[in-house]
């Protein structure tokens, strides 16, 4: 079985492009919040408060985080496909749900479900992709997938928009949730196949795993956290790169709305920070293979501090646009460059657990993300939350230009 194994994208083409499919329908079940819902917060539930109104996010960046941990480490124990396919099926109440809630905590309890789905799946396809590319195209293999993902958020944010200005916020928008669930399922189910093969493949083939041997969980925690100096900046800035996101979510709509945006706009201004993000992480994910990582994601932080601040001094629909392809640029430098320098240090025996560790941090950004931005807001208001995300997004870049090294073919942690 070993001899049959082959890394590449090239060589795994079918799986890899299935793989990059499914991603696009977990990436649009996140979508079809993103326009409409802190909308269904005010006018529906009647919620005043911002961080009320951005608790939903809260929940959803916590469950998610958490998830995004252990999910590392089941997919090492008991197969990535299996953990696939379960996030599926957490997510299948949740268009139901967001269809017909009879109050604030349904929509919470939504957002539970979603954030646990979201864990599994998205954490799956991530792992699966880099099984299977092996150490090449490592950067081109996370471009695809983060392309794949948040160009389908784009895309679902922009048609639950356009439904809900024609029908209403409910339930017209989210009947798109089912063909997502139904099709993401049936694609896992029945075509996607099991890559930990290639792992370990790839293990055997790297040969410098420390005499120690791989490190307990707690080790593996401290080190990507904490100790090792690229792993753990590669951690902040992930945070912080879904902090801003938090905000972006739960607070854009609403200063676009006070603004004078009617609901077709938002969703086009929901759907261009995340098309370009998508969009661009085809060609930057490709473009750290060949100039290296550490500096695609310090500029990448600091572009993003530039497209919030944008934003934040704009009026008009043209320049909320403009203040989002700016942050979508920028978001697109740092997201698949950061999964792809994680894979560049962590030798694949525990990888997965690596990229658990990470993503556990950086969703939790939309977790602190939305509850900083709410409680400013509260406090001080909306352009006063969204200055103090832009000046954290621009002290993280910061970090990471003083504390990382490049990761582009270094010699492992631990090692």
């Amino acid at each position: 079985m070993t001899k049959e194994v082959t890394l590449g994208i090239r060589a795994n083409l079918a799986q890899f492009s299935l793989l990059v499919v499914v991603n696009a329908f977990v990436g649009a079940m996140v979508g079809m919040e993103r326009a409409i819902l802190p909308s269904i917060a005010e006018e529906e539930f009647h919620l005043a408060a911002r961080a009320a109104i951005l608790s939903f996010i809260v929940v959803f960046g916590i469950t998610k985080a958490l998830t995004n941990y252990l999910a590392g480490r089941l997919s090492e124990a008991y197969g990535r496909k299996a953990i696939l396919v379960g996030g599926w099926l957490v997510a299948s109440p949740v268009p139901f749900l967001l269809m017909w809630a009879p109050s604030w905590g349904w929509i919470l309890f939504a957002n539970v479900l979603l954030g646990v789905s979201q864990g599994l799946t998205w954490s799956s396809t991530v792992i699966m992709k880099i099984d299977l590319a092996g150490p090449e195209k490592r950067g081109l293999a996370m471009g695809l997938n983060e392309f794949a993902g948040y160009f389908a958020v784009a895309g679902a944010a922009l048609a639950t928009g356009a439904i809900a200005s024609r029908f209403g916020l409910r339930p017209q928008p989210f009947y798109l949730g089912l063909g997502f669930v139904a099709l993401g399922l049936l694609l896992s189910v029945f075509l996607v196949r099991e890559t930990i093969g290639h792992a370990r493949h790839e293990a055997k083939l790297d040969g410098d795993l420390p005499a120690a041997g791989v490190p307990s969980q707690r080790e593996l925690f401290v080190l990507t956290s904490l100790l090792d100096k690229n792993l753990s900046s590669v951690s902040q800035a992930g945070l912080v790169n879904n902090l801003n996101d938090g905000m972006a979510w739960g607070l854009f709509p609403l200063y676009f709305a006070a603004s004078g945006m009617h609901l077709a706009q938002i969703g086009w201004l929901a759907a261009i920070y995340p098309g370009v993000w998508g969009m661009g992480q085809l060609f930057t994910g490709a473009l750290s293979d060949k100039v290296g990582r550490k500096w695609l994601i310090v500029c990448g932080m600091w572009l993003q501090a530039i497209g919030i601040g944008v934003t934040v001094l704009s009026r008009t629909f043209a320049g909320f646009a403009v203040g989002g392809a700016l942050l979508g640029l920028g978001t697109a430098m740092v997201y698949p460059t950061l999964l792809a320098a994680i894979g560049d240090v962590a030798h694949p025996s525990w990888r997965a657990s690596a990229v658990g560790v990470y993503r556990l941090w950086r969703d939790l950004g939309y977790a602190i993300g939305a509850l900083l931005a709410g409680l400013v807001a509260d406090i001080l208001g909306v352009p006063a939350a969204i200055w103090a995300v832009a000046a954290l997004t621009f002290l993280s870049g910061l970090v990471a230009a003083l504390r990382m090294t490049e990761t582009l073919g270094p010699r492992r942690a631990g090692g």
